[in-house]
């Protein structure tokens, strides 16, 4: 019932998928990062299973964005339109909870040049 995705930065394991949420493992390689983006629908929340995240966000493009590290057993609630990235510190494993909209995603920058 799990698929592996594979990114640019890592991969994901969807390990559940719903029409009320979805469950994810993000594993994030040291180093790099996924987009500066942010979501129209979607709401999820973070928790840092193992390693250390960078992770940029903030309210609106027009703002500095606020640097907080997140280390093992952290969590963050992103809600909709709010922008952020991850970046790995070190190899990390993020447990990402979220509404089901996976498609629902803006971004704003991308080191591996992917427009949406």
């Amino acid at each position: 019932m799990s698929r592996r995705v594979e990114k640019p930065w890592g991969h994901e394991l969807i390990w559940a998928h719903t029409d009320r949420y979805v469950g994810k493992i993000l594993h994030i390689k040291a180093g790099q990062a996924l987009s500066l983006q942010f979501h129209e629908q979607k709401d999820e929340t973070i928790f840092v299973l193992s390693g250390k995240l960078r992770f940029e966000h903030g309210p609106s493009e027009d703002e500095a964005l606020t640097e907080t590290v997140l280390e093992e057993g952290e969590a963050f609630h992103i809600t909709p339109r709010y922008i952020h990235r991850m970046i790995g510190e070190t190899d990390c494993d993020i447990l990402e909870v979220s509404t089901p909209e996976l498609d629902d995603v803006v971004r704003l920058e991308d080191r591996y040049g992917r427009v949406k």
